[in-house]
């Protein structure tokens, strides 16, 4: 009726109602486009309508309304059912710019077809209240990120180690450790945020006792509750956590205050609330992301708990920086430079280093794992710290008649470095490439390419660099607990033959060994990657077995 417009409305309104007297009367007084007019006049349309309800509001409790409108309202496409994608004809446009009193060529003119005079409506608009207090955007200084030293433990995940180093922020009185804000969806204790949350307590905002420790039942963890509190504890909503650092992550544009969000979740779960972390992303709020445990290495819980595709998601998100580190002081590392990334608010000029936009600034996703490693004894220097942030590093670097390369990323490394031994066995000068983020590797790659295309012919970016010494024969094995293609892109870069491993299909539940030997990633997996993809004599290691 709505699309039928003023006749088909009197129709319908007659066939119903009949004769009805004053009803009919008033029906009758209204020509068919006044009817029309009246019948699609809802609330959500009918300003002074709307401005009542507003104002009769005298409390700060949250309110809805409910505003019902008219897809279209005042368009020749209103009520139809195709209109979501439906364009006016020229003629149409031209009657609708004629009704609103809109003369050709002034369509952007902010006053154009109104009756009162444009100074008086300027002087109203710059007196309204958001206007006359200035600005709506602000800024917060950068705070300083403190030395952060990997825990001293011989053997740990990064799950682990994560927890820990939360924890000696959280014992510290850095100014950055009192504008960490966390929150998880009820995941608090199982994402190693429990030590964390006993120091610096749960936001509420009046002071409320740990119900556990009232009533004397034992408990590892101390939630008192209080407006001091620096954890927020959420239900099982991924949505709401995105929300929620999207919300907290925007308070040094919104308020001028910074705080540094850090939420976490088990890594599968990314994907129940992508919309919201998408548009997180789009408005560029700041935070930290830890998602763990990931991959099938979360051997005993089964597909519902092991995911496959989030390293892409971390690759293609705009605005999210992905990193999955295999061990703690690559953590340790990342996390200085994600408090740091989190603040940074400088121009889009890329870093002719990387060919990354660092200075821009964004948000963090740390892919973190459950697994304990043996943790390497070394001290980094600056060289290999910029190397992991900048995505790769070699942890046995190639020699000058390499056969093949195993690059590997995250918590399968101790196969990818127990294949490489058996490899070295028959084939020449093996390298060992440790990839941080896949993410940005290939972001670097792409500008870096982009950059020669526009004319600077200079232009190299990290994983070019890093790969260039490798002869044109050499063979590259990839190996992630995630999808293969986050790093099947690497024979790209120069040209190499590649093999890519990983996971395709849902997870199964069984042992680490057995779920690594299914799905081929073990060391023996990647070492018959290695014979197929660098031809040779057979690998002792395979005849053997």
């Amino acid at each position: 009726l709505t699309f039928q417009g003023g006749a088909a409305w009197r129709k319908r309104l007659m066939d119903d109602l009949g004769d009805q007297g004053d009803v009919s009367a008033l029906i009758g007084r209204r020509s068919d486009a006044e009817l029309s007019a009246l019948m699609t006049n809802l609330g959500g349309h009918d300003l002074p309508t709307v401005i009542e309800a507003f104002e009769s509001i005298d409390h700060d409790r949250p309110v809805c309304f409910l505003c019902y409108t008219v897809k279209g309202f005042g368009l020749p496409l209103a009520g139809h059912k195709d209109n979501h994608a439906g364009l006016m004809t020229a003629a149409q446009v031209e009657t609708l710019r004629s009704t609103m009193r809109i003369r050709p060529g002034q369509e952007w003119e902010p006053f154009e077809g109104l009756d009162t005079a444009p100074a008086r409506l300027r002087a109203f608009l710059d007196n309204v209240p958001f206007r006359r207090e200035g600005t709506r955007r602000f800024t917060a200084p950068a705070l300083p990120v403190p030395d952060i030293a990997p825990p001293p433990n011989p053997s740990l995940s990064t799950q682990a180690g994560f927890g820990l180093i939360l924890q000696d922020l959280a014992k510290g009185d850095s100014a950055l450790a009192s504008r960490i804000v966390t929150t998880s969806p009820d995941v608090t204790v199982s994402t190693n945020l429990g030590p964390w949350v006993n120091r610096r307590g749960l936001f509420a905002e009046r002071e409320l006792i740990d119900v556990f420790k009232r009533e004397r039942i034992p408990s590892t963890f101390n939630w008192e509750f209080s407006p001091k509190g620096q954890h927020l504890e959420l239900g099982i909503a991924e949505m709401n956590l995105f929300l929620m650092l999207s919300a907290l992550g925007l308070s040094h544009s919104l308020f001028g205050a910074r705080l540094l969000p850090v939420g976490t979740l088990y890594d599968p779960f990314i994907c129940r609330g992508l919309d919201a972390l998408s548009y997180a992303c789009y408005q560029d709020a700041r935070f930290l992301l830890v998602a763990t445990p990931s991959g099938v290495t979360l051997a005993p819980e089964g597909g519902a708990h092991q995911s496959i595709s989030t390293p892409l998601i971390g690759m293609a998100q705009d605005g999210l920086a992905a990193f999955e580190p295999a061990f703690v002081d690559e953590l340790a590392v990342l996390m200085a430079f994600a408090f740091d990334y989190m603040q940074k608010d400088g121009d889009s000029a890329p870093d002719e280093h990387n060919w990354l936009r660092d200075e821009t600034g964004g948000s963090v996703y740390l892919r973190l794992s459950t697994r304990n490693l043996e943790q390497p004894k070394r001290v980094l220097s600056a060289e290999t710290r910029r190397d992991i942030v900048d995505g790769a590093y070699w942890l046995r670097p190639p020699g000058p008649n390499c056969e093949v390369v195993v690059a590997v990323q995250g918590a399968v490394t101790p196969e990818a470095i127990a294949a490489v031994g058996l490899i070295a066995e028959d084939r020449r000068d093996v390298g060992l490439l440790a990839v941080t983020s896949a993410d940005r590797l290939n972001a670097g790659w792409t500008a870096a390419g982009r950059a020669r295309e526009r004319g600077h012919m200079r232009a190299l970016s990290h994983v070019e660099r890093l790969l260039a010494p490798l002869p044109r024969h050499c063979g590259i094995v990839t190996v992630i607990d995630g999808h293969p293609a986050t790093l099947g892109w690497l024979g790209a870069v120069h040209g190499h033959r590649v093999r890519a491993l990983g996971v395709e299909h849902f997870g199964q539940t069984g042992t680490l060994d057995d779920l690594y030997r299914h799905y081929g990633i073990d060391a023996a997996g990647i070492a018959a990657a290695a014979q197929a993809i660098a031809p040779g004599r057979p690998l002792r290691h395979l005849r053997a077995s």
